[in-house]
């Protein structure tokens, strides 16, 4: 499980990742589009994936690496 306060942050994913959201919301920011993301959520990043996190209430995530 991985939890992050409110914040925004650049991230790049080294590998695949499969994650379910607990709680919390954010909005993932690439390029030009973006991305809502709250509790109740599957999402899966790709490995190589260069992104920003703004984060509007606190998350927690279960997550795995592939």
């Amino acid at each position: 499980v991985w939890s992050c306060d409110v914040s925004k942050f650049d991230w790049e994913y080294a590998d695949e990742e499969h994650c379910f959201i607990i709680e919390g919301k954010i909005t993932v920011f690439v390029g030009d589009e973006s991305y809502k993301i709250s509790k109740g959520d599957y999402v899966i990043f790709s490995k190589g994936l260069k992104c920003v996190w703004e984060v509007f209430q606190p998350v927690r995530k279960y997550y795995l690496f592939k």
